[in-house]
């Protein structure tokens, strides 16, 4: 069994890694994240406890864990500073015994702020100042937080015992032999080398970032396990093959708070009702607006809709050649629950040519039709399942067909967002 193992995004982002980590932390001494900033969100429920992490690994509800913000991040001193009072409020004790955070991890600025907020929209970025602090760090002008934490300001002053030399201290742990679990933000899609430029996020989201994101080799890892929802989702701009419906239509529904306001518990379960009649009928922008509905695919803060698509078997393809996968983590497989018949693409069909390889140009991409295999749904609630042998033969076959595709593993599948609600499959690529 391993004892380090990197968690990444195989898609575009929000694969539901939170969850996954959350599961595999029980086992885990250290949990560290090697990537980004607080373009990311973690959603964990433990217990019918809802936690929201940006920055913060989301190991630091466990106790006796140390969770680590490495070198490869770019962090905000506020937005830190609120997370880690957040959590002091609910009663958890924050200290250097379970958190540090790396000297040479670099500050978002107010500047930074401001440009994103100016500039960023035309490649639909958070505004947060992610890219224009990564920006300042590759031209070597940037400040880091061995430097900030010199100052005189209450959130300097908030994190200086936590800032330590974290490269030093991860080593340790593997030299203690612990199990160390290397947590990545966004998804493969998105990598600044590897995503679908200029679509992408500042960093290097693929494992590979694990090694230059906490200052460890490339063979002190064991394991690589990507996370995959079982369809897909894209926020913001660039290309999605598999898209149900149009960028421009989903951009014109309302927010899911406004639908909760407005409609309801009793409304939104009338319009799913009334949705699902038309996804059956084959709408392609009902079946995205179902996945959306069911699969609560709106932002964590502002409730706006994602992009929703089938499954892209030529993605995780890629995603695991990339990041050299031995495992997959599948997510959200009870969203799928409504639908009589479920598709995967198995090729795209661009200018009367067809390939079953992934690229990342977007010139191409935008060309590029799906190519469709089409399987019976199980259309009975699956939520409640604990072993692989309880799922529905059909939801069984998904699985495995999947796993013929990408021609890798699924050691796990998630069935609802509790830490409960997840099958092992494949126990010899965790801890």
């Amino acid at each position: 069994m391993p004892k380090t193992i990197v968690i990444v995004g195989a898609q575009f982002g929000d694969e539901g890694k939170g969850k996954i980590v959350d599961f595999l932390t029980e086992k885990a001494d250290l949990i560290a994240r090697y990537n980004g900033g607080n373009n990311a969100g973690h959603t964990v429920v433990v217990k019918n406890d809802v936690f929201k992490f940006h920055l913060i690994p989301s190991g630091i509800i466990h106790e006796g864990k140390l969770n680590v913000m490495g070198n490869g991040m770019v962090i905000d001193p506020k937005v830190v500073v609120s997370e880690i009072e957040s959590l002091e409020k609910r009663g958890y004790d924050i200290s250097e015994k379970n958190l540090i955070i790396s000297q040479n991890a670099h500050i978002i600025k107010e500047k930074h702020v401001e440009e994103d907020e100016l500039t960023g929209s035309k490649i639909g970025t958070t505004g947060r100042g992610i890219g224009p602090c990564y920006t300042d760090k590759a031209a070597r002008k940037g400040l880091r937080m061995i430097d900030y934490i010199k100052e005189d300001n209450k959130y300097a002053k908030k994190i200086r015992p936590l800032v330590k030399d974290t490269s030093l201290i991860v080593s340790q742990y593997l030299e203690d032999e612990k199990n160390i679990l290397f947590e990545g933000a966004q998804g493969t899609l998105l990598d600044i080398d590897h995503g679908t430029y200029p679509y992408v996020t500042s960093s290097n989201v693929v494992a590979g970032g694990a090694c230059t994101g906490l200052g460890i080799g490339p063979t002190k890892i064991d394991a690589v396990i990507a996370v995959a929802k079982a369809y897909i989702t894209r926020v913001g701009s660039g290309p999605l093959v598999t898209e149900l419906g149009t960028e421009e239509e989903t951009n014109k529904e309302d927010s899911i708070n406004k639908l909760k306001r407005e409609l309801g518990d009793q409304g939104l379960s009338f319009l799913k009702r009334k949705i699902i009649n038309k996804v059956n009928e084959d709408d392609e922008y009902s079946q995205g607006r179902l996945l959306r509905l069911n699969g609560m695919e709106y932002g964590t803060t502002t409730g706006r809709p994602r992009r929703t698509g089938w499954f892209d078997a030529l993605i995780a393809r890629y995603s695991a050649r990339i990041n050299g996968l031995d495992a997959v983590a599948m997510t959200k497989l009870d969203v799928l629950s409504d639908f009589k018949k479920i598709k995967i693409c198995t090729a795209y069909e661009c200018k009367g040519k067809k390939s079953s390889e992934f690229t990342n140009n977007v010139e191409i991409l935008k060309d590029c039709r799906p190519v469709y295999e089409t399987l019976d749904g199980w259309c009975k609630d699956i939520s409640k399942a604990k072993d692989f042998k309880e799922l529905p033969e059909n939801a069984q076959e998904y699985i495995r067909r999947i796993e013929e595709l990408v021609k890798v593993p699924i050691c796990i599948v998630s069935v609802g967002p509790g830490r409960e609600q997840t099958i092992v499959l494949k126990k010899q690529f965790l801890f």
